[in-house]
């Protein structure tokens, strides 16, 4: 499998160095070549199997059959549950696919846990060592420490917006107590976090001279990972039939992942984004129109996004893979704020996309009416994904799987103040409120920002 940037003005590379590269040194994302077709498997395969099997082809030649099956083993030992990603009956023909059984009880944990052990296979097949930067609205953060820390070959730095996350979202990561782990709070928005990583990477002297890479879902191997959890899940719903997914999403990286296991051989018919009250994606899905405003707090941070990084892969498909019309749009969202992709396009986006965004009232009432109609307990972004299904479903025969992505105890005031009942942490982070924290805060400045990250990691 080769792969190529969205923008076309980068080197066509193999999986080891788009893993390690993160974004293209033109400022594109990195996509396969082609879109290989999914293996069948049998409806009784383990989700190990469904890993093994579904990103084979986008590993080789950079990994054998036995190597990648080795690390995808070791990952998902780390999880609490049997079956990974478990699913289970909601109510009225809705199934909730439970992602957050990784050890940071979020679904970045899917990802990342494979994508660390990746990245240290690589490292030590070449003899080299990384820096890690990751700009984070909440959850990849933690789980990117998760799955660095103590790890020989790579230094990590994490960027998350100075009070614009939840208590229990940076204490899982500024509690950790590791020589190669670095949190900065930064004075701005997920998006000013955001800008400075691409900044970075921008910067070809500095990219070099720290080594720079990245596990933000900018990062191909992000998304490859996320794609395994729509085919299994497909599969215990809808045995082969059609089943829609509705995904709380803010960066686009999660229901691109859908996308792809839509591509390339899933029977998904319907792809719905919830959103918050930062709602450019369910906008662009009514109007054909991406456009930036304000970002807005909400009780769902880790969707209080304006530039949605991974839309970028989407649109590279519907503007026919040309990168020099995608460069240009790109350019124009970059420099005004705002991207027209025509009706043309956009119909060919909402044939399986559909949008619905809620304000933080919204996102409280679906707690409160899940919780008082089967007793499972969401958490704001989970509810988000929930009231979405509910409000944009197309066929109400075709099963409905809502994507949860992170445990509601990540976010415990916001449902307390939805039920009434605070969310206990799991026992592993039983302790996490009263261990002492670590991080420093800088502000949004690039010159600054890479200063830090030099000293970090003695470059």
């Amino acid at each position: 499998m080769k792969y190529l940037s969205t923008r076309g003005r980068a080197p066509v590379l193999e999986f080891g160095d788009v893993l390690l590269a993160g974004l293209a040194s033109d400022g594109g994302l990195y996509v396969p070549e082609e879109w290989p077709a999914q293996e069948p498997l049998t409806f009784d395969a383990s989700y190990p199997d469904t890993a093994a099997s579904v990103m084979a082809p986008y590993v080789a030649p950079t990994l054998g059959a036995h190597e990648l099956r080795a690390m995808v083993d070791e990952a998902y030992a780390t999880f609490g549950h049997p079956d990974v990603c478990p699913v289970r009956p909601l109510d009225d023909g809705l199934w909730l696919l439970e992602l957050f059984w990784g050890p940071t009880i979020a679904f970045k944990d899917v990802a990342l846990q494979l994508v660390g052990r990746l990245f240290d296979h690589e490292l030590a097949r070449r003899g080299e060592r990384a820096t890690i930067v990751v700009a984070t609205s909440g959850d990849t953060g933690s789980a990117a420490i998760e799955a660095c820390r103590g790890r020989r070959a790579l230094d990590i730095v994490v960027l998350h917006p100075a009070g614009r996350v939840s208590d229990v979202q940076r204490r899982q990561m500024t509690t950790v107590d590791e020589p190669n782990v670095h949190n900065v709070a930064v004075d701005g928005t997920f998006d000013d976090c955001q800008d400075l990583v691409k900044a970075m990477f921008a910067d070809a002297a500095f990219r070099d001279g720290v080594s720079l890479s990245a596990m933000n879902s900018i990062n191909w191997a992000r998304v490859m990972a996320q794609v395994v959890y729509y085919v299994t899940a497909a599969r215990t719903v809808g045995a082969g039939d059609p089943v829609a997914f509705s995904v709380p999403t803010g960066n686009f990286g999660n229901v691109f992942a859908g996308w792809v296991a839509r591509r390339t051989g899933t029977p998904i018919s319907q792809l719905v984004v919830g959103s918050n009250s930062n709602d450019i994606l369910t906008r662009w899905l009514r109007s054909g129109v991406m456009e930036k405003t304000g970002v807005h707090p909400t009780i769902s941070p880790s969707m209080d996004i304006q530039v949605s990084s991974n839309a970028e892969r989407l649109l590279f498909e519907l503007y026919d893979r040309n990168p020099d019309l995608l460069a240009d749009r790109m350019a124009a969202f970059r420099d005004e704020g705002r991207v027209d992709t025509g009706s043309t396009r956009l119909a060919s986006v909402t044939e399986v996309f559909d949008g619905a965004a809620f304000d933080d009232d919204a996102t409280c009432a679906e707690i409160r009416r899940t919780f008082e109609a089967t007793g499972v307990v969401l958490d704001p972004h989970s509810a988000v994904g929930v009231a979405a299904a509910r409000a944009a479903r197309r066929d109400p025969d075709v099963p409905m799987v809502c994507l949860a992505t992170a445990h509601p105890a990540k976010f415990p005031d916001a449902v307390e103040q939805a039920i009434g009942v605070r969310p206990e942490l799991p026992e592993h982070l039983a302790d996490l409120l009263e261990r002492p924290e670590r991080f420093d805060e800088l502000p949004a400045d690039l010159a600054t920002l890479q200063a830090y990250v030099r000293a970090a990691v003695g470059a």
